[in-house]
């Protein structure tokens, strides 16, 4: 029998989730041993061990769960990001690493960048999937262009992971929302945070490019 905790909550589609955290945990996988903690595959497993529970909880429809264990696993990526973009700096000033190499390890970084806010951005609009998916979202987060248009088609329009990609994508490239705009004091600070993070590793490899360091 299944139990949600929420009422009259429409089970979120997860599998996008559950796909790009495990993409992000391959990609982590396969840094240089020099920037990470522990054995390079360290990230990856945890979160393989995390998912088994949450997709338990999903199946059970236990909503709060599920947000543990989804946040759990979100603090773990990106505390995986940051340290290991901590270390790429220290590889580029200590010359520790080849050129190929911080080149390949800073463009993983890069694109985990993305994955990993768009995954925060996903799981922290409107108080997560599944109260957006509900019809009793909490406060936006976020305001897309389709809210804004006032078209009717887009009337019952609901984000889809995808969305959150995108907006992640363009943080990363631009340092900005582009067409979104930010609504909530913890959206800003997520995007401060990816937009820095993002900034760090463009400029490691503008230094590596023009022989600064």
């Amino acid at each position: 029998m299944k139990h949600s905790d929420l009422p009259n909550v429409k089970a979120p589609p997860r599998l996008s989730f559950l796909t790009v955290v495990l993409v992000i945990g391959i990609l982590l996988s396969v840094l240089s041993e020099s920037l990470t903690i522990g054995p390079s595959w360290t990230v990856l497993a945890i979160v393989i061990v995390l998912m088994v529970p949450m997709i338990v909880a999903v199946l059970r429809g236990h909503h709060r769960w599920t947000r543990l264990f989804a946040f759990t696993i979100m603090g773990i990526i990106t505390l995986g990001l940051v340290s290991s973009v901590s270390f790429l700096i220290y590889a580029l000033f200590a010359h520790t690493a080849t050129a190929a190499g911080l080149f390949r390890d800073a463009g993983v970084l890069w694109a985990v960048n993305i994955a990993v806010f768009a995954v925060w951005y996903w799981e922290v609009d409107q108080g997560g999937p599944a109260r957006r998916y509900s019809g009793h979202p909490e406060r936006s987060d976020f305001l897309f262009p389709q809210v804004m248009s006032g078209s009717p088609q887009w009337e019952r329009w609901t984000p889809a992971f995808l969305d959150y990609l995108y907006l992640a994508f363009n943080t990363n490239t631009a340092f900005s929302p582009t067409d979104t705009m930010v609504l909530s004091k913890r959206a800003k600070l997520l995007m401060m945070m990816q937009s820095s993070i993002s900034l760090l590793i463009v400029a490691v490899l503008a230094a590596r490019a023009i022989n600064i360091a």
